[in-house]
């Protein structure tokens, strides 16, 4: 069935399934698709590197300029 860290709603797997069956793909591999782009963009964010990431049909995600100058600029708690 399907398997991952993450607990899937009803709907979900009802998707990937769906998915599966169209393609003949085991489920495993549509799901690893499907994931994969939040997945890098998870990792682009996590390098700290505030590039801009695009996810066709999704949007585009980036840092607002203002907002990073402001975090940037702000005392720490050293």
């Amino acid at each position: 069935m399907v398997d991952g860290s993450k607990s899937l709603t009803m709907d979900e797997k009802t998707i990937l399934i769906s998915l599966a069956s169209k393609y003949n793909l085991p489920i495993s591999k549509v799901q690893e698709a499907v994931y994969h782009q939040f997945k890098y963009t998870s990792k682009v964010i996590r390098e700290g590197k505030f590039e801009a990431v695009r996810l066709p049909y999704f949007g585009k995600f980036h840092v607002n300029p203002g907002r990073l100058k402001h975090l940037n600029e702000r005392p720490t708690d050293d």
